[in-house]
């Protein structure tokens, strides 16, 4: 009896992680069909409290905006960034120019003028400033329900209630956003590349 009872608590654990990935594909299905014709999504994964959003649009790629120098920038905002030039090693030990832009909380963006496109590239980024805004709309201290508008057009609240992470990944994989969630309120955004720069 003991092992009946025993083998049919594990057979009903294995149904329901079964439940629970279709689940989540299904939450992905439909969260791609919501997604907004402008953010040119080509898929949604939903993985435990993560939702990555693979887009082909430019919002990725240049979430600050599309600059020719870092003065074009801080001119365009209107604040106190501390700047510093210099040449940092990124990925493969590849030594770049950067410039880093710092506020005092400890937000920073370091960026580099790419020689290919003549504008200004992300090569890494932590803001948690509430004053930066990315050129999206999105800043920290948004409701979740604010942040998902951006990309999505409506959706079931159900289907991010869990998400503590929401990740919008340029389509090649390079450059991402990583938004990171408290409850309901946006607490940090990330921006990560992998570029071969130069």
């Amino acid at each position: 009896m003991k092992k009946t009872l025993l083998l049919a608590v594990l057979l009903l654990s294995v149904v329901s992680v079964n439940a629970q990935r279709v689940s989540s594909r299904a939450k992905a299905v439909r969260m791609l069909a919501y997604a907004r014709p402008e953010y040119q999504v080509k898929d949604v994964k939903v993985y435990a409290d993560t939702m990555t959003v693979f887009s082909l649009a430019d919002y990725p790629i240049y979430p600050i905006g599309k600059w020719k120098t870092v003065e074009d920038y801080i001119t365009s905002n209107q604040l106190l960034w501390y700047r510093e030039s210099g040449y940092k090693t990124f990925y493969d030990t590849m030594t770049v120019a950067v410039n880093t832009l710092s506020r005092l909380d400890g937000t920073n963006i370091n960026v580099y003028r790419s020689i290919w496109t003549n504008k200004l590239e992300m090569v890494a980024a932590k803001i948690t400033d509430t004053a930066v805004v990315l050129d999206n709309g999105v800043k920290v201290g948004m409701s979740k329900e604010d942040v998902f508008k951006v990309i999505f057009k409506s959706y079931p609240k159900s289907y991010t209630s869990e998400i503590n992470v929401l990740k919008v990944i340029a389509g090649a994989a390079e450059v991402g956003e990583i938004y990171t969630f408290k409850g309901n309120k946006l607490r940090h955004i990330q921006i990560v590349s992998r570029y071969k720069y130069y």
